[in-house]
């Protein structure tokens, strides 16, 4: 039989995922006018059920939820501090973009949420944004709080070692973009440059203004 390795399982939790949310889109979209048609790269977005309300931790230390959280068009990614390679990566080319974005005149805030309840303390998470981008919002939570967050998100994670201190975290990697009010209307994989997520969000943004006049 077969040996599947936790790498190999998280990557193929994060394609059915990914798989699941474009079922999802596919069967809401319906003939609903999409204000964003002319920005999507994906084939995830719109009126997919994806995201919803939460309430979790800030870096302060206080109680938020959604609501306080998206009041900007923001990108959202789930992680963890301790994350050898990845989530600095990815959430270092998010402040990227959203650096890019802020020289264009969009003021978009990068949001970061940690799957690891058991080590990452809000005063972490503060050390970790406040390296990657002065307007990183840092979010944890209870295990209760942070599984609830993710499975409105349709994000995967998997601790590999419950109680090593120094175990790893399977987690998928998209990052998600999120407006206030409107909720999901965009996903970005690991391969998106900063230059190009910032040329998609700033689309996005437009787009947004444009329905509101």
């Amino acid at each position: 039989m077969m040996k599947i390795t936790p790498k190999a399982a998280a990557i193929a939790a994060a394609v059915l995922v990914v798989a699941g949310l474009g079922a999802t889109w596919l069967a809401s979209r319906g003939g609903d006018a999409d204000m964003f048609a002319q920005c999507r790269k994906s084939v995830v977005g719109g009126t997919a059920k994806i995201g919803g309300p939460f309430t979790l931790v800030d870096e302060t230390g206080k109680t938020v939820t959604d609501k306080d959280v998206f009041i900007k068009p923001s990108l959202l990614y789930f992680g963890y501090t301790y994350c050898p390679d990845v989530c600095p990566m990815d959430n270092s080319r998010n402040a990227e973009a959203t650096d890019i974005l802020d020289e264009r005149g969009y003021d978009v805030t990068p949001v970061f949420i940690s799957v690891d309840t058991d080590r990452d303390t809000p005063d972490l998470l503060r050390e970790f944004t406040d390296i990657m981008s002065p307007k990183m919002i840092g979010l944890t939570g209870s295990k209760e709080q942070v599984a609830a967050a993710s499975r409105a998100y349709r994000t995967y994670f998997k601790v590999q070692n419950p109680g090593d201190p120094y175990t790893l975290i399977d987690h998928s990697t998209q990052t998600y973009l999120v407006f206030p009010e409107i909720g999901f209307v965009e996903f970005y994989n690991r391969d998106t440059t900063a230059e190009q997520m910032a040329d998609s969000v700033a689309c996005f943004v437009d787009a947004w203004k444009g329905a509101e006049k």
